[in-house]
């Protein structure tokens, strides 16, 4: 099968475990075949390095206008994303562009802010960090926020709660594209038990 190329976007105080869970589900995954099945690659509003939370330092692949054709595009969240990348209309330009292209737009944590002032969310379910779901009721009313779940699968937009919460969208986007099995020995593999979610 022709990989799938999974693309996410990192950028200033972006949340680590946020990007790195699903960074490391999408390259974890194997075929029975020992074949991987997804290419994955970090991208940023301008390419090369990002400061993230705590003050790691990631060298991002490409700059999000020389991204490769994506299957599936996946934007963490963190301080950065409701201080920073939601006031760029590059970047949320960037983000409704992808939606037309892609078969899945995830979010993680507060990553769902730049989902929804996209416009991505209006009339659909949603999580984010229960921290976030106040605001971002009174934010953007149009979309219906999600209590106590660990993310909200909404056809080809997707959205997780909290932080680890990535790591069990991932698998779940896993599932998705490649089945059940797939899906249950990349959770091995990662030792990581999966927890009740919503879809």
């Amino acid at each position: 099968m022709k990989k799938k190329t999974v693309g996410i976007y990192l950028f200033d105080e972006v949340e680590v475990l946020d990007f790195a869970g699903p960074y490391e589900v999408f390259s974890a995954a194997e075929l029975e075949d020992g074949t991987k099945p997804f290419q994955v690659v970090t991208l940023s509003e301008t390419g090369g390095l990002i400061a993230a939370r705590n003050g790691l330092r990631v060298e991002t692949e490409k700059a999000m206008q020389a991204a490769p054709e994506l299957d599936i595009l996946i934007i963490p969240g963190g301080y950065g994303a409701t201080s920073a990348e939601i006031h760029k209309k590059d970047v949320i330009s960037f983000i409704q562009a992808q939606e037309k292209k892609t078969d899945m737009i995830a979010s993680v944590c507060t990553g769902s802010y730049l989902l929804a002032e996209a416009g991505l969310l209006n009339g659909r379910k949603a999580a984010t960090h229960w921290k976030d779901i106040e605001e971002m009721e009174k934010k953007y009313p149009e979309v219906q926020m999600k209590r106590n779940v660990k993310f909200v699968d909404e056809g080809h937009i997707l959205t997780s709660a909290g932080i680890s919460a990535g790591i069990e969208l991932s698998l779940h986007m896993v599932k998705k594209v490649l089945g059940e099995e797939v899906m249950k020995n990349t959770a091995k593999h990662m030792e990581y038990d999966m927890q009740t979610s919503e879809n």
